[in-house]
């Protein structure tokens, strides 16, 4: 499993990129394929972090978002796991470029 990085010419001023995370032949059904809608952000203070693919919900003015990718056991340290991963990859991805 790895993340790639696809970078858009036309974006909005804060986003850095846009990450996919792709499947090797080892993971059995989702071998070959990815799950893509991960980005990174610059926050106004210079730091990057990762939002997940996610689904707005709500009645009236009030929304609330869900992300797709969650823990199966319900521990909010996993997604923050996840996140880490994809943001040492960039880091990585960044010092060879």
């Amino acid at each position: 499993m790895r993340v790639q990085f696809v970078e858009k010419e036309s974006r909005p001023e804060r986003l850095v990129c846009e990450a996919e995370v792709v499947f090797g032949e080892e993971v059995g059904p989702l071998a070959g394929m990815k799950l893509v809608g991960f980005s990174l952000w610059r926050s106004p203070e210079g730091e990057v972090f990762v939002t997940f693919p996610s689904r707005a919900s709500g009645v009236g003015n009030e929304r609330r978002f869900y992300d797709y990718l969650r823990s199966a056991e319900g521990i909010a340290a996993d997604a923050k796991r996840v996140k880490e991963w994809i943001l040492e990859e960039f880091r990585a991805h960044s010092r060879a470029a």
